[in-house]
């Protein structure tokens, strides 16, 4: 089987499993979406989404959240991991989303990317779920399991995206993109045993 054969099979078995996707991180618009992104560094999604509601109740807005010390942001965000350093990115966020671009999220990686606690991965996410543009934003389980599938021979998440775009088409990067990320966690989780992993299976079964 090619590599292009592979690709193309991922994406059908995928589309059966996940034929919408909702997009896990809890959100109102790409403010909102930006600071989960950001707090998913390190964490689960359904810890962030515990953790979003009382945080965005108070500081849903870069104006609010400007507002609050840092201490302040960090006692409705402690339960999330590197909540000190994340609690000063997102005061920082919120000032400067006031100072470049009156309080409005940017829709370039460019300007995202100059944010603090946003990098590519989070800015990618911004213009692939907040905004709709094509991106292809690779976690752990997409560079995972795009190395299982032998869909590329990346070290890392920056050359497993390039391979990723070169491999599907355009048009369904934002929604493949979670899918992979959802049959990673449903089929094959980091620390399992694959038992569950039929797609791995079904391409390279002999």
């Amino acid at each position: 089987m090619t590599k292009k054969q592979r690709a193309e099979l991922v994406q059908i078995e995928l589309d059966k499993l996940y034929p919408t996707t909702p997009i896990p991180l809890d959100h109102t618009d790409p403010y909102t979406l930006m600071v989960a992104v950001a707090l998913s560094a390190q964490t689960t999604d359904k810890k962030v989404n515990q953790v979003t509601p009382d945080l965005f109740a108070v500081a849903g807005t870069p104006q609010r959240m400007a507002k609050l010390e840092e201490f302040q942001i960090k006692e409705l965000i402690k339960e999330i991991g590197l909540s000190n350093t994340k609690a000063k990115n997102l005061k920082r966020m919120a000032e400067l989303l006031l100072e470049r671009h009156d309080g409005i999220v940017p829709q370039t990686y460019e300007e995202l990317e100059a944010l603090p606690g946003v990098g590519h991965k989070t800015a990618s996410v911004v213009m692939s779920q907040g905004f709709g543009f094509p991106a292809f934003p690779v976690d752990t389980h997409i560079h995972r399991l795009m190395t299982l599938w032998k869909l590329t021979s990346g070290k890392n998440v920056v050359e497993t995206e390039k391979d990723a775009k070169a491999i599907f088409p355009e048009e369904v990067w934002n929604k493949l993109h979670l899918q992979i990320i959802f049959y990673g966690r449903e089929y094959s989780p980091a620390r399992g045993k694959g038992e569950k992993d039929f797609i791995t299976k079904m391409l390279f079964e002999k």
